[in-house]
């Protein structure tokens, strides 16, 4: 399954990300200010926060710049209020795209992903257009050093998650979103941090890539939504094939 799986193209939005360090720094401080305006400063008893700390120690964040965006807000500095919002829409192929923001301008944010949208060839839709074809989970990312495919499937059998898969380089850990904070913390406890653990959209039906040129603009388009300042997450339905992967 590894290789026609919607998570076997996390290593090359990885990659992207790891060379726009700064941005992403930026993505994960307004990820942490949301956590702790919406809950508590003790990471606790605050999962989201829990999920922000444990993304930005996985890309190396300075443990002072976490410690000050967590202070400003606490101590009143931080006034700057971020909304929650989530475009849906197609890309070219008919590959359905979910992208979710947290904004201070909803019209400027609002413009740029339909701009980016419209300049690939694709069509944004209405709230609600494309989130039925995806199931809500909790997504766990461990490297693969930490054991065995069958030592983590035994593991999570144990745990009750909903599917475990193995790629190349990572084992994807899915559970649903009731017990996602029990068995994160579960995990920690044994293997120590993971490199991502969040909830993410997971494709009920995949569309299967096997045109290079479709590829190619179907990364471009998901590397503009995450330059975006205000796009957190860019989730799709699609696949590429073993060839396509090859070739990209």
């Amino acid at each position: 399954m590894a290789g026609h799986s919607q998570f076997a193209n996390i290593k090359h939005r990885k990659g992207a990300q790891d060379a726009k360090k700064a941005k992403l720094f930026t993505k994960i401080i307004r990820e942490i200010t949301v956590a702790v305006k919406t809950g508590q400063s003790d990471p606790e008893f605050n999962p989201r926060l829990r999920n922000a700390l444990i993304e930005a120690r996985a890309n190396n964040m300075p443990k002072d710049r976490i410690e000050t965006a967590i202070k400003k807000v606490t101590s009143g500095v931080e006034t700057q209020n971020f909304e929650e919002i989530r475009y849906e829409g197609y890309a070219q192929g008919g590959v359905a795209i979910i992208v979710e923001a947290l904004t201070d301008n909803r019209n400027r944010t609002a413009s740029e992903v339909r701009s980016i949208f419209t300049k690939m060839s694709g069509v944004l839709g209405e709230t609600g257009s494309v989130a039925f074809m995806f199931d809500r989970v909790g997504i766990i990312q461990y490297p693969k050093a930490i054991g065995s495919e069958e030592e983590i499937f035994e593991i999570g059998v144990e745990l009750g998650v909903i599917e475990v898969e193995t790629l190349e380089d990572f084992h994807i850990i899915i559970t649903n979103t009731e017990d996602f904070v029990y068995i994160r913390d579960q995990l920690i406890k044994k293997f120590k941090d993971p490199i991502s653990a969040k909830l993410d959209w997971k494709a009920k039906n995949v569309v299967m890539v096997n045109d290079l040129e479709q590829a190619q603009k179907l990364l471009k388009m998901i590397d503009l939504l995450e330059d975006c300042d205000d796009v957190q997450m860019v989730t799709g339905n699609y696949v590429f094939s073993d060839e396509i992967n090859q070739k990209i």
